[in-house]
């Protein structure tokens, strides 16, 4: 996708949405990185189904701690893989505790050096928490980008590179919201509804799909 076009697509996104926010719900920056790490292979609404009465009863790292592995599996069972996620969570929790305080780290190796948390997890809590131009690349984010020509890559890293290099800075701070909404609700895996997107002329997609 040329550089014009990338400028265009980003302008439409901005102005359909000029303030888009994670649909995650959380009350902390604690509260956001436990939902992150609970969405990795899980939907945002799966979630927040399970982290409203988990929140609710334990909305801090040491009320968190206090439940215990076993407890807090209980909460978020529903969601998949969740004993393994359980134990990362209490293991993340101890340690921002014991060398953070309590308080998510502003950096990205301390960040990733948490149990549960990797690059893209470690990319959303920079961009939301901490308004840095990171761009995590998720399901949605990768499809997208190799599917519209605007960021083609073999994998989550090499998109995530070609997509900073390409996206405009002034788009940067919000595009990783832009692209995941889109790819969530138009740019769809199966079925990408083509018909109502904004940026369909601007696509490299070959087999767009008709209006029903």
């Amino acid at each position: 996708m040329t550089p014009r076009k990338i400028n265009a697509l980003f302008t439409r996104l901005a102005d359909a949405d000029p303030a888009p926010v994670t649909e995650l719900h959380y009350r902390t920056p604690y509260q956001l990185l436990v939902a992150v790490i609970l969405s990795a292979q899980a939907t945002d609404k799966g979630v927040n189904r399970a982290t409203g009465p988990l929140f609710a009863d334990a909305p801090t790292p040491a009320a968190i701690l206090a439940l215990g592995q076993e407890a807090l599996a209980n909460y978020i069972q529903t969601i998949g893989l969740y004993k393994t996620k359980a134990k990362n969570i209490i293991g993340m929790t101890r340690l921002l505790l014991e060398h953070h305080g309590g308080e998510v780290p502003h950096d990205r190796a301390a960040l990733e050096a948490l149990p549960g948390v990797g690059r893209k997890t470690a990319n959303v809590i920079l961009n939301i928490v901490f308004n840095e131009p990171t761009i995590a690349v998720d399901t949605h984010i990768f499809r997208l980008a190799n599917r519209t020509g605007l960021a083609r890559g073999k994998d989550v890293r090499e998109v995530e590179a070609k997509l900073m290099k390409a996206v405009p800075a002034v788009f940067r701070q919000h595009a990783h919201h832009w692209l995941i909404l889109h790819g969530r609700y138009v740019c769809k895996a199966r079925k990408p509804e083509c018909y109502r997107c904004l940026v369909a002329d601007l696509c490299d997609f070959r087999d767009k799909t008709p209006e029903p």
